[in-house]
């Protein structure tokens, strides 16, 4: 009995539970929990974090293919865009036709104006077989014809005010932001050309810039109007600022005006259009000296970033003409 009142004391004495030093914060920090829980794509073990790095190299390599792609001549494809090309004048290097097509080019009225168009204008005609064709064309649809453009002659976006004035009128120049659509490009380009402005500002990175589809759709109106690559948009705003250019933004939120409330187009000017999407850009939005906004029906969210920019530059031209 004695004995084993002996053991059950001391297997009470050894199952009593008491206060160890130390322990309280290590307590304490396991109730506060560990905070909100990080996004699937910032968790190295999750897949969602691998699709992103993926997602996000995938553009870095489109970036860098669009760069390297422009700083060489582009084949422009196709016959409604090879002949449209040539209507509109694009600086190009030479045609190419598939061996054969010139000689059917009365089946097909668009490959023989354009052989035409490019003998008018002196440019090589190079007849390849259509292995070869297939091959520089990376397996593209050719349609049997291709130009070849060289790249673009960008001006620097000073160059622009020193056009202005040397001229008889105000500055007017078009900045836009983050344009990826070389046909928004080339409608700006354009519209500038129609309403009297000075040169076209693009950046030199996220942005497209003057692609042979970005001089058809400006009609040839690229030969008249100068395009000039920024290296950083809002550092060239604020190059214009200081050469006494009013930074006018389109926005169709937190505007500032409306736009025809708005008195200064007469006075020299930077009207800047911001990306297809996302609008302007925090940096270049805070460049602008004015923020306006072009009354719509509410029905209609948004308008073509085109559209604006030629809506603007009409209102800009007629102040000017008073």
């Amino acid at each position: 009995m004695a004995g084993n009142s002996q053991r059950r004391g001391r297997s009470a004495g050894a199952g009593k539970k008491t206060a160890t030093s130390g322990t309280g914060g290590k307590n304490r920090r396991s109730l506060a929990g560990r905070g909100a829980t990080p996004k699937a794509e910032d968790r190295p073990y999750h897949p969602a974090y691998k699709a992103a790095k993926q997602a996000a190299a995938r553009r870095d390599n489109r970036a860098r293919v669009t760069k390297r792609n422009e700083e060489q001549p582009e084949l422009l494809l196709g016959r409604n865009p090879v002949v449209e090309a040539l209507r509109a004048r694009i600086p190009a290097t030479a045609l190419y036709v598939v061996t054969g097509d010139t000689s059917r080019g009365g089946t097909d009225e668009r490959i023989a104006e354009s052989v035409q168009l490019a003998a008018d204008r002196g440019l090589p005609l190079l007849e390849v077989g259509r292995a070869e064709f297939d091959r520089m064309s990376d397996g593209a649809l050719h349609q049997g014809i291709g130009l070849m453009v060289p790249p673009y002659d960008y001006a620097h976006p000073d160059d622009l005010v020193d056009i202005a004035r040397n001229g008889n009128r105000p500055p007017l120049v078009v900045a836009l932001d983050g344009i990826t659509d070389p046909r928004n490009l080339g409608a700006v380009v354009r519209s500038a050309a129609a309403f009297d402005a000075h040169g076209v500002v693009v950046p030199q990175r996220r942005a497209v810039g003057m692609t042979a589809s970005a001089w058809r759709t400006s009609a040839g109106a690229a030969a008249r109007v100068r395009v000039a690559r920024a290296v950083n948009l809002a550092r060239a705003l604020a190059s214009y600022q200081d050469a006494g250019l009013t930074t006018v933004g389109l926005a169709g939120d937190e505007a500032d005006m409306d736009l025809h409330e708005f008195t200064g187009f007469a006075d020299p000017l930077a009207l800047v259009v911001g990306n297809e999407g996302t609008g302007l850009s925090r940096l270049v939005r805070e460049r602008c000296d004015v923020v306006l906004r072009i009354p719509m029906t509410k029905d209609t969210e948004s308008l073509n970033v085109s559209v604006a920019a030629s809506i603007a530059l009409y209102a800009a031209a007629a102040a000017r003409r008073r």
